[in-house]
């Protein structure tokens, strides 16, 4: 294999998707100025491949790097505690990342890992889509329109997927926590 095939995939990479991604992250940052930093690592990343003609879907793989990348800066740069009962939080406010759960009191932790074993039942009862259009949102911070390309369905069904996974996970959070 030549060995700049990396230098021209790159330059094809940042002529035909820099503006887009650019964007993507300035959408999901606090500080717009974050962006190009952002930017960079997708490159670094896609230096790092050994084969990328493996890759079918180039746009769609290089949105994937840079929605783990923006998860990896909230993560970083969160203002959350790291430990939070579940029953002290809003449906709405739960994060899809079963990790965040763990406590750090030993007393607690059969307690938690009870929670997040029906947190992750719940998640379980969820059709495919349904589950990933709502992890995709919450946890990556996906537009609908985004995940639409994703699964390959219409703005609407992600808002009607959305809508039904937060109604069931409600449902079953307020049946635990009455019962």
């Amino acid at each position: 294999m030549n060995p700049h095939w990396k230098t021209r995939f790159l330059s094809s990479v940042v002529a035909s998707h820099g503006r887009k991604l650019t964007r993507f992250f300035i959408s999901r940052v606090p500080d717009a100025h974050e962006a190009g930093d952002l930017v960079q690592e997708v490159y670094l990343r896609l230096l790092r491949m050994d084969r990328p003609d493996l890759i079918r879907c180039p746009e769609a793989y290089l949105f994937t790097v840079a929605a783990h990348i923006a998860h990896e800066h909230r993560l970083k740069h969160s203002t959350r505690p790291l430990h939070v009962a579940l029953d002290e939080m809003p449906i709405d406010e739960l994060p899809a990342d079963i990790a965040m759960f763990e406590t750090a009191a030993p007393e607690h932790a059969a307690l938690q890992g009870d929670r997040t074993r029906k947190l992750e039942t719940i998640l379980a009862q969820l059709s495919p889509k349904a589950r990933a259009t709502l992890i995709w949102h919450r946890r990556d911070g996906q537009t609908y329109d985004e995940i639409g390309v994703r699964l390959g369905i219409s703005r609407n069904m992600v808002k009607k997927y959305l809508s039904q996974a937060l109604a069931h996970c409600r449902k079953h959070m307020e049946d635990e926590q009455g019962g």
